[in-house]
């Protein structure tokens, strides 16, 4: 039997301890023996080891295999230029390096972030004797004191209580403080125990004395950080997917330049001519600027949404959000505003709402409203320190003035048995119980009841009609509380007197109405809501709230629309194996209610058994598990807990449901994105590749070098791509499902396009400028030109620039796979008009300074040359709109 079920006598017994707590030697005993009150951190890879593995996957070793073959070609045939090409490419793995391991540096902390959510010091009795104590030394055993605004160090068992509440909303998601009891509980679960305080909760109302029984890893806290740290996440579909694309690019590379290199071997090429032609084909396959080129565009994605209130702690959840199927939500605060407000009332024999309802400020309705609360003192009292529901009714009365001067003399707390609180005031010469609770608690004890100035007594039809303007109140999801008052003799006597009882004062009370709280949606959440229906992203309600709460909040924000609605309760999902679990998840509209951080876990888990992208909301220590488990965990700014912020991908700065739909539509808009820049990086790799099948094949001087490939790669193409990844989402995004699991960046039509058809468009027009330049100097079939003679410069600088010139129309073409040229793609991002212009200032500093011909091994191109080029670029954009013209016909033919 659990301690929270056994008398206070047997659960110190059990705990061999006494109410004075331990002595100081048998604690110093079982520190030794139970350990220290503190979060274990697991094991941390060395900062050294995830640096080494940045820069040894296998994208990085072929290009760490190209450097090497670079720089044993300079030793044997220097002067070349290979050790500046071995140097380039070393500092492409260095940078590709050091952007992923930033990216894992700042990866989550959640133990820390659960170690400071432990106090430092707390007041523990030992041996009779109070004193202040470092929270990491209490042992299961001692008695600790604690009082409102104490967070709670390690797992207790009340000894006593008075007046107090404790917020468990960080552990159990509860959204309403619960009070606390020193009697033996029968509830079914630790975590709902009345007379428990758990680590990492708070008491915000009252004082309480309770003995230790669970310390450090073996509190439900501590397991909770077990949870925690058993799940992994795994990589990111987008890192799958560029892992996937990675070994795939660099398996074609290498395999290329190494049919290529026997190819020249067996052609009769020299050496290490072989070996520079074989170099050159894996550097023009292989795409440098693909993976900082991703994250930096997951980075310009990250800044958009920070602008949509949403904060992306790790890159690669841009884009897994946008790829999100299912999104697990949880209620109070995300789809409601999570503030308790007065709505409707019932006075005087009617229902209404509250801006219809007319009374002078002095109302006792108002009165009571005002002052029967925990921490009852006078009107100046800060509602912050009272739960939501007492500042709501606080709120209210002073709103309308109804906040009169009064001495506290007593407060007679909320129990849960009572399910009512009172407080003993004096107003004027008058001495006033005002008392508050549910209906069902407080009736029994009403004699009277105000009808406007008046009071009459209460007969059983005026019952019968309050009962059942309860039950309609509490059909429409509001939190119906009875207020009421009696005017109490001067010498009655005080509940702390010797045989005095609670009874003594309430009684024979005047019942002054009905008080209905709601919780209202936020404004923007039900266009949120259906959005994500219409993006067909399915929205399931995950919370610690009541279940019938929770219906009435998802009918009125639309996420429950049939009256087939199923509301599945954490006792009953207790009950369901995975595969019940998984039938139930089939059906439309599921919401879970009152559920633990395993459960809420365990429904993630189940989601993505399923096969979907999930994502989930979540603000406290409880909620870590699962906010892990997803495939993206978004957790609250405002009100989530640095334990839930450490565990998650996503913070929402403003709380908000609808920021995650708006975070959604930037992360679709990314991978299109991607796709995009992938388009336009792969097909410069055609003309790349091409000059050296003409150097090989046709036995000319080679038309483009290495080097000048990573002026294509890591220069000029470098800010036009990242300006396709910085293209806003088009309009049509959350109109279209989810992108399907096999979907890749990498395609069959992509290939097809950037390869057979745009890269062949610029492989043509850069061998025609390569050709055009060495006819007009003379050059003959057959006759090879020495690297520094100046025609082979130019001709290389003609090949590079045609390149260049190809590009700035493709970037143009990669907006869109299909759209046409200025239709439909919306205005283009400033990025793009600056990269192009870098392009061409690039190309001019190649082209026509000393630095860039010494560097790049060019010579200044004649204006014919540029004028010989000029059509070919147009040529591009006619045949590539047109090839998208007749796409276009064919969809609306077959479809």
């Amino acid at each position: 039997m659990h301690l929270y079920a056994l008398p206070i006598d047997e659960a110190l017994a059990r705990l061999n301890t006494t109410a004075e707590g331990l002595s100081e030697a048998e604690a110093a005993r079982r520190l030794a023996s139970f350990g220290v009150n503190e979060m274990e951190a697991s094991a941390r890879e060395p900062l050294w080891r995830g640096a080494a593995r940045q820069v040894t996957h296998f994208f990085a070793l072929i290009l760490w295999l190209a450097a090497a073959l670079a720089f044993v070609a300079e030793h044997y045939q220097p002067g070349q230029g290979m050790a500046t090409l071995g140097a380039a490419i070393l500092g492409v793995i260095v940078i590709n390096g050091a952007f992923s391991f930033w990216q894992e540096y700042r990866a989550e902390r959640a133990l820390d972030a659960l170690q400071r959510l432990l106090p430092h010091a707390v007041r523990v009795q030992r041996a009779g004797v109070v004193r202040l104590a470092p929270a990491r030394e209490l042992v299961p055993g001692d008695v600790v004191l604690l009082g409102a605004g104490d967070q709670v160090p390690a797992d207790c068992r009340v000894l006593e209580a008075y007046a107090a509440r404790v917020n468990t909303a960080t552990v159990t998601g509860e959204a309403l403080p619960m009070t606390v009891s020193a009697e033996p509980s029968t509830a079914a679960e630790a975590l709902h125990a009345r007379n428990l305080l758990l680590a990492g909760t708070a008491l915000v109302a009252g004082e309480a004395r309770a003995v230790v029984f669970a310390t450090g890893m073996h509190s439900e806290f501590g397991r909770i950080a077990q949870l925690t740290q058993a799940t992994s996440k795994g990589l990111s579909p987008l890192q799958q997917e560029i892992t996937r694309l990675s070994r795939w690019v660099a398996a074609l590379a290498v395999a290329l330049g190494v049919t290529f290199f026997v190819i020249g071997q067996a052609l009769g090429l020299p050496l290490w001519g072989n070996v520079l032609f074989a170099i050159g084909i894996i550097v023009a396959n292989v795409p440098e600027g693909l993976l900082p080129t991703v994250t930096l565009a997951l980075a310009m994605g990250a800044q958009r949404m920070a602008r949509r209130r949403a904060l992306i702690r790790h890159l690669p959840s841009v884009e897994t959000l946008g790829s999100a199927t299912v999104i697990c939500t949880d209620k109070t605060g995300t789809l409601t505003e999570n503030r308790l407000r007065a709505q409707r009332l019932h006075v005087d024999g009617n229902s209404v709402a509250v801006d219809e309802w007319t009374a002078p400020p002095d109302a006792p309705l108002l009165a009571i409203a005002a002052h029967c609360h925990a921490l009852a003192a006078d009107a100046a009292v800060d509602v912050a320190a009272l739960d939501p529901l007492e500042a709501a009714l606080i709120d209210f009365a002073r709103e309308r003035g109804g906040a009169p001067a009064v001495e506290t003399l007593q407060v007679l707390p909320f129990d849960s048995e009572r399910r009512r609180m009172a407080v003993l005031v004096r107003q004027g010469g008058e001495r006033l119980l005002y008392a508050k609770g549910a209906l069902e608690a407080l009736l029994p004890l009403c004699s009277a009841v105000r009808q406007g100035d008046a009071i009459v007594p209460l007969t059983d039809a005026a019952r019968a009609a309050v009962l059942a303007a309860e039950a309609q109140l509490a059909a429409d999801g509001l939190r119906v509380i009875a207020l009421a008052s009696r005017p109490v003799a001067p010498d009655t006597a005080p509940v702390t007197a010797v045989g005095a009882t609670p009874e003594q004062l309430e009684r024979d009370l005047v019942l002054a109405g009905l008080v209905a709280l709601h919780d209202p949606p936020r404004p923007e959440v039900p266009a949120a809501i259906a959005r994500c229906r219409s993006a067909g992203i399915r929205t399931i309600m995950v919370t610690g709230d009541h279940p019938r709460t929770a219906l009435v909040v998802a009918r009125q924000i639309g996420l429950a629309n049939s009256e087939h609605s199923t509301v599945v309760s954490g006792e009953r999902l207790a009950r369901l194996t995975d595969t019940e679990l998984q039938l139930l998840l089939d059906g439309p509209e599921v919401l879970f209610a009152r559920v633990s951080a395993e459960q809420k876990r365990r429904i993630v888990a189940a989601l993505k058994r399923r096969g979907e992208i999930v994502a989930v909301t979540g603000d406290g220590v409880n909620d870590a598990p699962a906010l892990r488990e997803a495939h993206i965990g978004i957790a609250m700014g405002v009100a989530g807990t640095d334990v839930a912020k450490a565990a998650a991908d996503m913070v929402l700065l403003d709380d908000n449901f609808a920021t995650i739909v708006a975070a959604v539509e930037e992360g679709r808009g990314v991978f299109d994105n991607l796709r995009k820049f992938l388009t336009y990086i792969l097909t410069s790799n055609i003309p790349e590749v091409v000059p050296y099948l003409a150097f090989a094949l046709l036995r000319i001087p080679l038309p483009l070098t290495v080097i000048q490939i990573l002026a294509v790669d890591l220069g000029t193409d470098m800010l036009p791509a990242l300006a396709l990844g910085a293209e806003r989402p088009a309009a049509q995004v959350m109109q279209r499902p989810p992108r399907r699991a096999s979907e890749r960046l990498i395609d069959g039509a992509l290939i097809a396009r950037a390869y057979l058809f745009l890269g062949l468009l610029e492989a043509g027009a850069a061998m025609a400028a390569y050709f055009f330049v060495l006819h007009a100097g003379g050059w003959q079939y057959g006759q090879m030109l020495a690297p520094t003679d100046p025609l082979y410069r130019a001709a290389t600088g003609a090949c590079l620039a045609a390149i260049v010139l190809m590009q700035v129309a493709n970037v143009w073409l990669c907006r869109s796979a299909r759209g046409a040229l200025f239709a439909g793609n919306g205005r283009p991002s400033p990025l793009l008009y600056w990269g192009i212009g870098f392009e061409l200032l690039l190309l001019a500093a190649i082209l026509y300074t000393p630095f860039g011909n010494a560097l790049f091994g060019t010579a200044p191109l004649a204006m014919e040359v540029w004028w010989f080029m000029l059509p070919f670029p147009l040529a591009m954009l006619a045949l590539e709109e047109a090839r998208k013209a007749v796409l276009r016909w064919w969809s609306q033919v077959a479809g």
